[in-house]
């Protein structure tokens, strides 16, 4: 039932980077507050490091990785300039921050990857020797595995910088996040949907993430209206396979979970795929559980991973062979 609003009710202020994707992402969660609870809202811009850095070609993890995105939108929403952060939730860092509730994870886009190619091609149709830009270790380490020959390049900027890239013949193709696209109304400009047994996506990618501050108890319970039971566990349990390889693993990790019928109910399946940089070596393996034990469920299967060698698959060849 929609929530009647109150002629008294401030309008909730939701923080979001200036980019066209973040805004839109922000945008989408506005709407879901005015009209699943019946508040007014006001977005507010807030520049991140991540979007200064944006313009100097400064590779993401030499600028402290995807959590530069997290840290701005955080600072203003402890400071009380916003009263709610939208993020995308793939950025968030799986450790808690003190302050700030998790409040609300709603309905998840497609998680899986798509690749922008010249011509329409498909990776498997990409000439061997053809360059890919992606910004990202575990994409690249997973296109490295798929031994098709591509030349792997970093590459920085929004999603329309990157497509021009791809137009104006720079790169053959970029791998980008279906969800983006899809947000933005652009998904047919994706010239192939990766399938997950070829390239897993990030943890947390698809879906977002509304933080409020913690100790605003009334708005917490609010927002928890948004929350989506599928999207929550699933995303709880890649984190956990996150959090849990981490603390021990410093190679590229891809991870996806969903919520499926069973025989005794619910259930949730996940799997996992650490891997060498270069994409030489991987450790896969996969769980099922309870939706109520998700987080459970992922860290057991990293620390199974752990077991099967993922920590020895950053160090280098030399490292491994002689272990």
């Amino acid at each position: 039932m929609t929530a009647t609003p109150s002629a008294t009710s401030n309008p909730i202020r939701v923080g979001t980077r200036r980019s066209l994707l973040a805004t839109t992402q922000s945008g989408t969660v506005a709407d879901l507050i005015r009209t699943r609870l019946g508040r007014e809202v006001e977005l507010v811009e807030v520049t991140t490091e991540g979007d200064r850095t944006q313009a100097d070609g400064t590779p993401l993890t030499s600028a402290g990785g995807t959590g530069v995105f997290v840290g701005a939108l955080r600072d203003a929403l402890l400071r009380g300039d916003v009263d709610v952060a939208v993020h995308s939730l793939k950025d968030l860092p799986t450790y808690p921050h003190e302050g700030i509730a998790l409040a609300a994870v709603p309905g998840r886009e497609d998680p899986r990857d798509v690749v922008v190619a010249r011509d329409g091609l498909t990776l498997g149709e990409l000439p061997v020797g053809s360059r890919v830009g992606t910004g990202s270790p575990r994409r690249a380490a997973q296109l490295h595995a798929l031994g098709l020959g591509l030349e792997i390049s970093g590459i920085r900027g929004n999603v329309d910088t990157r497509i021009g890239k791809v137009r104006a013949g720079e790169y053959d193709a970029v791998v980008l996040a279906r969800a983006g696209l899809a947000r933005l109304g652009r998904l047919d400009e994706a010239t192939e949907v990766l399938d997950p047994l070829q390239v897993l996506p990030a943890p947390g990618q698809g879906a977002l993430a509304v933080e409020c501050r913690s100790g605003d108890a009334q708005l917490v319970a609010e927002l928890a209206e948004l929350d989506d039971d599928h999207a929550r566990a699933a995303i709880t349990a890649e984190r956990a396979v996150l959090a849990t390889l981490e603390g021990g693993c410093a190679a590229p990790i891809g991870a996806l979970a969903e919520v499926v019928e069973g025989e005794d109910g619910n259930e949730i399946w996940i799997r996992a795929v650490a891997l060498s940089p270069d994409g030489a070596l991987a450790v896969r393996m996969s769980a099922t559980g309870a939706p109520a034990d998700a987080a459970g469920v992922g860290s057991r299967l990293a620390s199974e991973m752990l077991a099967d060698g993922a920590a020895r698959l950053a160090e280098p060849p030399d490292k491994r062979q002689n272990a």
